[in-house]
């Protein structure tokens, strides 16, 4: 569904990102895990339109390169960014805000079903449909970011930091979400530092350093990998010393 290869970024003389590869298949999650600064959400922005990369890139969606398109065409071609920060309109409603979503051509024929479907989801965004959003919890305004990119009608949603902030019972209630998104057909890319959760709904899952991809795999695989575990599960090394005998 989603294929990106070759993508680099750099401000000024500091290299962000470095002949980065990657795909997501259809209906499948995908997590990318890596430190703060280690490029991230420069790579979701880049894959979204938002920043510009060196020559030599290369993204298509469903078989359709968008590498040379503007942010706007990128979105009317099937793909979606939910920023870190969540970037909703704090000063209009929840309807408001999910209606903006809907205004891609894409989107247009059936935005009253996809709200429906997106009400049903999130069942407090229906409490709260006239609600101006920045009077909402942090979880909620997650919400209503993620909704307001599924109104676009997307085939693959990329999301950075979902969970930033919220409490583990909202990214409990949110990562459930995001596995009911994933059964309806769409595709997700994941940037998390919540390790955690993250692997327990993806598919697969890459490990980004220093803007390179430097490893990957099945994100069962990667649970049980003992240098994943440590450097992102927060779990420490267990000392298998054999202890001394008294003399």
């Amino acid at each position: 569904m989603l294929e990106v290869s070759g993508i680099s970024v750099a401000y000024g003389q500091h290299r962000a990102l470095d002949d980065v590869s990657l795909d997501v298949d259809v209906a499948e999650i995908v997590v990318i895990l890596g430190a703060n600064g280690a490029g991230k959400t420069s790579l979701l922005k880049a894959i979204a339109g938002l920043v510009s990369c060196r020559p030599g890139k290369k993204i298509s969606v469903a078989g359709r390169d968008i590498s040379t398109l503007p942010a706007h065409a990128i979105v009317e071609a099937g793909l979606a960014l939910v920023p870190e920060g969540r970037g909703t309109f704090g000063d209009l409603t929840v309807q408001e805000n999910l209606l903006l979503g809907a205004n891609p051509q894409r989107a247009r024929s059936r935005e009253a079903e996809r709200r429906e479907q997106i009400l049903t989801l999130f069942p407090r965004l229906r409490e709260r449909i006239t609600q101006t959003v920045r009077t909402m919890s942090g979880g909620e305004q997650q919400m209503v970011a993620i909704g307001r990119a599924l109104m676009s009608n997307p085939s693959v949603l990329l999301l950075d930091e979902p969970s930033l902030g919220l409490s583990p019972l909202m990214v409990r209630e949110l990562f459930t979400a995001l596995k009911y998104v994933r059964a309806s057909g769409v595709s997700l890319l994941l940037v998390e530092q919540n390790a955690q959760e993250s692997l327990a709904i993806a598919n697969r899952g890459y490990l980004i350093e220093n803007g390179r991809i430097v490893g990957g795999g099945l994100a069962e695989e990667l649970k049980a990998d003992p240098a994943v575990r440590r450097a992102y599960l927060g779990e420490l090394a267990t000392s298998h010393t054999t202890p001394k005998r008294e003399a």
